[in-house]
């Protein structure tokens, strides 16, 4: 059964190679082309979904590269004033009502992001998927009119959240309209979408994202919609140290 499977990957490859001109590798690192930049600053807003109401959260968000990156929240009142830095593989948060500043590590991390279905490994893994994981295709489906590649990711890292992915990518946009996110047991742990696709700065970006957490009992999910991004701005070195988080 294994050899049979792995010979339908290789089938299907070389499938795509004949029409499309394109490898595994490529799409891979088209996606990662539309979704990373050399920095970004986004002003958005998660909207919590509780079984009885929904809370929206507002922030603002300056990252560059992979290993620095800034939040700021800024309403409601409770979350207003709230900071997150993130510096290499290390993260703090600020919370005004305390006047303390926590380094979130361990543990931790797999925690709840303001009782979201986003933790905080899920706002620290934003790695290129190319540096992360080995991809095989698992074929070609349409969804919604638009044909979709379906590949399956497995880490060539260790320590990730999620060592195992299965995303279903957009051939026209080359992002992942849909991803399942896994233990390395297989088990399901968390599913995304993302719609609202549009050129930004000549890249295809999605406008609203929607998670779910798969071990939440009835989970509503968390939508984080993008009011405003400019990707490749200048942004003062100044704005990623520990002083700002109480400034």
């Amino acid at each position: 059964m294994k050899m049979r499977r792995t010979m339908v990957f290789l089938i299907l490859a070389f499938a795509i190679g004949q029409d499309g001109a394109i490898s595994v590798q490529e799409i891979i690192q088209a996606m990662d082309n539309n979704l990373n930049a050399k920095s970004r600053v986004i002003t958005s807003k998660m909207v919590v979904h509780g079984r009885r109401s929904s809370r929206t959260i507002e922030s603002k968000n300056w990252v560059v590269g992979t290993n620095l990156a800034f939040t700021e929240y800024l309403s409601p009142p409770r979350e207003a004033g709230t900071k997150m830095l993130k510096l290499d593989d290390k993260l703090w948060t600020y919370s005004p009502q305390t006047d303390r500043v926590i380094q979130i590590s361990g543990h931790m991390l797999r925690q709840s992001v303001m009782g979201s279905d986003m933790s905080y490994n899920d706002m620290m893994e934003d790695r290129p998927l190319t540096d992360l994981y080995d991809a095989t295709l698992e074929g070609s489906v349409e969804i919604d009119g638009r044909d979709h590649w379906i590949l399956f990711l497995e880490a060539k890292v260790k320590g990730l959240s999620y060592p195992k992915r299965r995303a279903w990518i957009d051939k026209e946009w080359f992002l992942p309209m849909k991803e399942e996110l896994y233990a390395k047991s297989g088990k399901l742990l968390k599913t995304s979408t993302m719609d609202g696709i549009k050129k930004v700065q000549d890249r295809w970006f999605p406008s609203r994202f929607i998670f779910r957490d798969e071990l939440k009992r009835n989970s509503k999910g968390t939508e984080w919609v993008i009011n405003e991004i400019e990707f490749n701005a200048e942004i003062p070195e100044g704005r990623f140290s520990k002083a700002r988080l109480r400034k």
